[in-house]
């Protein structure tokens, strides 16, 4: 007969034990089963997974061995796998949604406090996409819980650039998303094969954006950040629509060019409601080793359009930040590794750094907002 105490140390172990794509410790998702222990401290702890085919299992099975064995009284320990059933499944889905049923986009909730940045481009070739996924491995270095919704459904791009080839996990009707450098990401080039090519209109964009929002399980955010498509179509307007508490982020590069049309994407907020929270310059001029600099794509676009939305919004817009010309960017987005990690003290990965940094301050607020607060 197992010793209790040995048992209930195991157990208490086990609460440091957090699932790779919930994010929450295994205890709190009835994921744990019967534990026994021998005379001679070899301990077996019962593992339910959420579904058979689970591609964490083995991580799992890791991280539990480790912690089972940081128990005292422990000598050796192993882990019998399971599958929740139906009705335990059905308890996390309800655990894991607070109770609610049915789908809800929580973001679009007045009591959320996820702030919600849109990125946006008038024009592709920008590097907003980059720009998208460095701010988000950024924040998330910083401690903030982060998710990323790539919403190009026709140019997705965000799975290559964080390096992830790990297919989402359905638990039924839900879907909990792939992480990666502790971002919670989702992507349509998640469900498509190889290199296929997505021929979609207007409505089943709108659909497939509500989709992430509502099937997708991120759990609490400090921030959400959308991939938006270059250009004012139907995918932006959408956003608007499912997220009206969201924020733009415009990406331009510093050529006139660029810059005027990107002065249209942030325009687009006036129609929209949105608040435009600041430009982001990519692609700026470098700084070579002779101290001499390389405007290849000129300068001032940037501050040029952050100026123009200034007064054309009638709101101050802030040029955010501006991120030279850096193949160690280039190389990193290649890798699957953001620059911001792989190379943070780079020219480029500390210019994102700092351009999260001065967006990860503004906080959550509570102004406008309806909190689940009731008078005893």
């Amino acid at each position: 007969m197992s010793d209790p105490s040995i048992t209930e140390r195991i157990r208490q172990r086990l609460n440091e034990v957090i699932d790779p794509e919930l994010r929450l410790p295994i205890t709190q998702l009835g994921m744990v089963g019967e534990i026994s222990v021998d005379e001679s401290g070899a301990a077996q702890v019962g593992v339910k997974l959420t579904i058979e085919a689970c591609p964490m299992r083995s991580r799992i099975v890791e991280d539990v061995t480790a912690a089972a064995v940081r128990a005292e009284g422990v000598t050796t320990a192993s882990v019998q796998l399971g599958v929740m059933t139906p009705q335990e499944r059905a308890e996390l889905k309800d655990h894991l949604r607070g109770g609610e049923t049915g789908k809800v986009n929580h973001f679009a909730q007045p009591e959320n406090l996820t702030r919600v940045y849109a990125v946006a481009s008038g024009k592709g070739g920008v590097g907003k996409s980059s720009v998208t996924v460095n701010l988000a491995c950024a924040m998330a270095a910083q401690g903030l819980k982060v998710g990323i919704v790539d919403a190009d459904i026709h140019g997705f791009s965000v799975p290559d650039l964080m390096g992830i080839t790990d297919k989402p996990t359905r638990l039924d009707e839900m879907i909990l998303p792939p992480v990666a450098y502790g971002v919670k990401t989702i992507s349509i080039g998640m469900f498509v094969e190889g290199n296929q090519a997505v021929a979609w209109r207007g409505p089943m964009l709108h659909r497939a954006v509500e989709q992430f929002l509502t099937d997708v399980h991120f759990g609490d955010l400090d921030v959400l950040l959308l991939d938006l498509p270059p250009g004012t179509g139907d995918i932006a307007i959408s956003v608007a629509q499912l997220l009206p508490g969201s924020e733009l982020l415009v990406v331009t590069t510093p050529q006139a060019a660029a810059s005027n049309v990107a002065e249209r994407a942030g325009a687009l907020s006036s129609q929209t409601k949105q608040r435009v929270a600041g430009v982001i310059e990519n692609m700026g001029p470098m700084t070579l080793p002779d101290g001499s600099s390389f405007e290849l794509f000129g300068s001032g676009g940037g501050q040029l359009v952050a100026d123009r939305l200034s007064e054309s919004l009638q709101a101050e817009v802030p040029l955010l930040g501006s991120v030279p010309l850096d193949m160690n960017l280039r190389e990193a987005g290649d890798d699957g590794e953001p620059v911001v990690l792989s190379a943070p003290d780079s020219p480029a990965g500390s210019a994102l750094r700092e351009i999260a940094a001065r967006l990860a301050v503004q906080p959550r607020g509570f102004s406008g907002r309806k909190l689940p607060i009731s008078p005893a």
